[in-house]
């Protein structure tokens, strides 16, 4: 009994020691955390809404957009409706559908967002 009762000080003196910390350390932290702060972020502007492509393009493009998809030939199909019907396809991959406008970003099926 009196093991655990020693036990019990011996780690709650050790807490209570290691958990001090001085003034000085203290006001150093302080001034290294509010010289290090970012100011406020920056809001993008607006993207600018790509050119119509001509619907000889759709296939094209589509095509180049699906490339890293893991089902190429259901991107491809579905790529390719939304592109006659918005006359635009995003650059890249991924993303950057808000350059083709809000016909592009809010079309749907089912539910789900529709253009890849």
């Amino acid at each position: 009994m009196a093991l655990k009762a020693l036990v019990f000080l011996l780690a709650s003196f050790l807490l209570v020691t290691s958990s001090k910390v001085s003034s000085n350390e203290e006001e150093n932290f302080m001034e290294a955390t509010s010289l290090t702060r970012s100011p406020a972020p920056v809001k993008a502007p607006f993207p600018k809404v790509l050119p119509p492509v001509k619907l000889q393009e759709c296939p094209l493009l589509c095509k180049g957009r699906c490339k890293l998809h893991f089902r190429p030939k259901h991107c491809i199909r579905a790529c390719e409706k939304c592109c006659r019907r918005c006359k635009c396809v995003p650059p890249g991959t991924f993303g950057n559908k808000m350059m083709c406008g809000k016909c592009y970003t809010n079309m749907k099926t089912h539910g789900r967002l529709k253009c890849p």
